[in-house]
């Protein structure tokens, strides 16, 4: 038995997430920690809220509450929607947790014993009306290369030159509009990381079993221009962690906070220290996952994520590990995901374009979303949903190969041999030769399944699907019961047990439909079919079994089309 620590970027706590952010880490993070529980693993399975930085704070402000009650509230909404779509977390945790607060704490005093922290003094535009300093995409005025008048203090998206926030003309704040505006001083921390680049470039190096899209990424932060850039890790805002070293105060940093991208990723560490408190667990209990001299030696720690995070995970956290010289894991595999986007555009969050997670569960079960998620994850190139894309999936590999085969069994087993597994007659030809290909099959989506290769593990699925179809076109039992009853019962003991199979197979992608099956066969026996001659005779003669709802209905072209219209742009 290994031990499996998976990781899912932590999405933010200002809004719902939408199904391009399911899709890119995770989703795909659930699939992975499912299987590897079905094979018998120890898996640990951490995600949490991502709760503070400027966006937090207006989010909050615009809602009208105390950004502390905000954040406790959208935790709650999301970690809501993570178990409508059976999101299997072994602990849903808080940024804001005391946890991360004393870790990111010690951290910092590790990083500054090492002398990997220099002060900085920066001259930043702070708002006299609002109050606070001010971050570059804050800040928007008129570009003085091409005259845009939304220019960002970073960047102007029309020309695309990087700026200061100082060279905008008539710079405003976009948080209250004002133009009170004017240049202060103030100090903060960095992170050395350009003392720490050549370690960082060997462990890199070292990952040779990385995805390209990993790999090319870190590469290019590392190397591409500068190269790899000291960062700051503190910022002037009332929310978020207290600048302190250790458990004591950091002379100069009164009333700062870490940045949100420091504290962030610790929270992964700190989430884990949350699940062993919240079952009343000692610290060795969570060390045991992080700390290589506390046994997390033999830990294999994978991480799932958008692309756009890699750079923080490949470089940034991977520095905060190395830097404070203390036995901390370091991840073995990160598994990155381009974009998904959406009906012929992108993903809006502030547009409200393309569908939201709440949305999605609203109109349909969580398997659905799942299934076609999964089997279109934007591994090698990003992907597109369309709703013609996601009905036909939905009804063709669903409702007409998965769906009907479990119906079509059921409901011919009770009207000819009743409510319990048929005694009769033995397996032939046929039954053997289905045996020796689903076991050749299931060895190839085994083999997928641990390389993470996502869609082509969901193609592999499918293809095991449609073999129990063929094979029940071809036996057809209900022909063959007309002249041989008992030649029937033994194909339908067989395709009974095999629905049983499908169900552990599938747990993973569509766990809601994988339940239902197992239940209608009266068994709890989730053991993966590693002898598939016994799997398939698992369900004794005699054994209890129902004819279960319908696993999965087909979408309407009037669904379709409403769906379309509905998620064009403009969020309730």
């Amino acid at each position: 038995m290994a031990r499996i620590l998976i990781t899912s970027a932590i999405p933010y706590i200002n809004g719902i997430k939408h199904l391009g952010n399911l899709v890119g880490s995770q989703l795909p993070a659930d699939l992975f920690a499912r299987y590897m529980r079905a094979r018998g693993h120890e898996v640990m399975f951490i995600c949490a809220t991502d709760e503070h930085g400027t966006p937090a704070e207006l989010a909050a402000a615009k809602a009208g509450k105390p950004v502390a009650d905000y954040c406790a509230e959208m935790h709650q909404v999301q970690a809501d929607i993570a178990r409508g779509f059976r999101l299997s977390f072994d602990h849903f945790g808080r940024s804001s947790s005391q946890r991360n607060h004393r870790l990111t704490q010690h951290f910092a005093g590790k990083l500054a014993d090492a002398g990997l922290i220099r002060e900085v003094s920066e001259r930043q535009i702070y708002s006299i009306d609002d109050g606070r300093f001010l971050p570059d995409r804050y800040i928007e005025g008129t570009c003085p290369n091409c005259g845009y008048t939304s220019a960002r203090g970073d960047q102007c998206d029309n020309c695309t030159k990087q700026l200061d926030p100082t060279d905008l003309i008539n710079p405003h704040s976009t948080i209250s509009g004002s133009t009170n505006l004017e240049v202060r001083e103030t100090k903060h921390l960095y992170l050395m990381q350009r003392s720490l680049r050549d370690r960082l470039e060997a462990w890199i190096d070292s990952k040779h079993d990385w995805p390209i899209l990993t790999t090319s990424i870190a590469k290019k932060w590392l190397n591409d221009g500068d190269g790899l850039q000291d960062r700051g890790i503190t910022r002037d805002l009332h929310w978020g962690i207290p600048v302190k070293k250790g458990d004591q105060p950091w002379p100069g940093m009164e009333g700062k906070v870490f940045y949100v991208w420091f504290d962030a990723p610790i929270e992964y560490i700190a989430a884990t220290a949350e699940w062993a408190d919240a079952k009343g667990l000692p610290d060795a209990a969570w060390q045991r996952w992080w700390r290589t001299d506390m046994g997390a030696g033999d830990v294999t720690y994978y991480q799932f994520m958008g692309k756009d995070n890699v750079p923080f995970h490949t470089l940034s956290f991977p520095a905060t590990i190395l830097g404070s010289g203390e036995p901390w894991k370091l991840v073995d595999y990160l598994k990155s995901f381009n974009y998904l986007n959406y009906d012929g555009g992108q993903f809006s969050t502030s547009r409200g374009r393309g569908v939201f997670m709440d949305q999605a569960l609203s109109i349909l079960p969580s398997d659905y979303w799942r299934w076609w998620l999964l089997s279109h994850a934007p591994e090698s190139s990003d992907a597109e949903f369309t709703w013609e894309n996601f009905q036909t999936a939905v009804n063709k590999d669903l409702a007409d190969v998965l769906g009907n085969l479990v119906s079509r069994v059921t409901k011919f087993a009770v009207a000819k041999f009743g409510t319990t597994v048929p005694a009769g007659g033995a397996f032939g030809a046929q039954e053997t030769a289905l045996i020796a290909d689903l076991g050749a099959r299931i060895r190839d989506y085994e083999t997928l399944m641990a390389q993470m290769e996502v869609r082509k593990s969901a193609a592999e699925l499918r293809a095991i699907w449609v073999i129990g179809n063929e094979y029940l076109q071809a036996a057809a039992p209900w022909t063959v019961v007309k002249t041989d009853p008992e030649r029937a019962q033994a194909q339908i003991r067989l395709s009974l047990n095999l629905i049983r199979v499908y169900a552990i197979l599938s747990q993973p992608f569509i766990p809601d439909a994988s339940a239902a099956m197992m239940a209608a066969l009266g068994s709890d026996d989730w053991t993966w079919p590693d002898d598939l001659p016994a799997a398939m005779r698992a369900l004794p003669p005699g054994q209890p079994f129902a004819v279960p709802d319908n696993l999965f209905r087909k979408i309407t072209d009037e669904e379709r089309a409403d769906w379309q219209v509905r998620f064009a742009g403009t969020r309730d």
